[in-house]
């Protein structure tokens, strides 16, 4: 433990957790073995950290979390597994993140995502950076999410789907195949509505790029080519873009198929 830390008198924080200078730790908090918390955390009250898990600067974890528990797959075997998360995340009331199944794995969160009340996020999944779980937002395992990625409410996840970055899923959706970046998609199951441009527009992208993702989601979804000759028209058709090589990396790169 640091010295710099402050931990309230009702908190349990093990002898083998390091806190890093300036994290507080409320009421009623439980700070389990082998959790390391980067400096300036915050554990509101009633939070259960559970390690081997490590997290990085200025996270926020709220009433009830419950962060760094043992992976609910029922392959888990007992080894040490783990979980990671980077810095400025906030996990709002209720959020639930579970440790990879085997030793070999990890259960990685990147930077200044914000969680809101019951989201959950699986063992072995792989959450991006600026990302937004609205409440419920839930994964099973193995789940990729991209950057900047939206989950509506009471979304949940199939196991090894993907959502790219940028895209947006409407409330109570299934998914259960990959969204592609830069779309939105809605339903039970989930179909793709369209192109997430409010997005694209507060985040900055020019409108040439803007215009070519319109064209590339014209192509896939609007016309009457399948997936391989919708990629080959992307090709041939429109200038080439990092966003559109991006795209098409993606799809081409799915297991599941994606979302149609």
């Amino acid at each position: 433990m640091s010295d710099d830390a402050q931990i309230h008198p009702t908190a349990i924080v093990d002898p083998k957790a390091k806190l890093r200078a300036g994290a507080i730790v409320g009421p009623y908090c439980i700070v389990g073995a082998g959790v390391v918390l980067g400096e300036g955390c915050w554990l509101q009250h009633h939070v259960t950290l559970a390690g081997p898990m490590q997290a990085g600067a200025k996270n926020k974890f709220y009433a009830y979390c419950s962060i760094g528990q043992q992976t609910q797959d029922l392959k888990y075997a007992g080894e040490p597994t783990y979980l990671e998360i980077g810095n400025e995340n906030t996990f709002r009331e209720f959020c639930t993140v579970n440790r990879s199944t085997k030793s070999d794995g990890k259960t990685r969160i990147g930077h200044r995502g914000n969680f809101l009340a019951y989201s959950h996020i699986g063992h072995d999944c792989n959450v991006g950076d600026s990302v937004v779980f609205s409440n419920n937002g839930t994964l099973a395992g193995h789940v990729e999410v991209g950057d900047h990625a939206i989950m509506g409410g009471l979304t949940a996840v199939h196991q090894f789907c993907r959502i790219g970055r940028f895209a947006i899923t409407g409330g109570c959706s299934k998914i259960v195949q990959d969204i592609p970046p830069f779309l939105i998609a809605d339903g039970n199951p989930a179909e793709i509505r369209g192109v997430n441009l409010v997005g694209l527009e507060r985040a900055g992208f020019p409108p040439e790029s803007v215009k070519a993702i319109k064209e590339a989601f014209r192509l896939i979804y609007r016309s009457k080519l399948n997936t391989r000759q919708a990629i080959e028209a992307v090709r041939k058709q429109i200038e080439p873009r990092e966003e559109i090589e991006h795209l098409i990396e993606f799809i081409e790169k799915s297991e599941r198929g994606i979302i149609r």
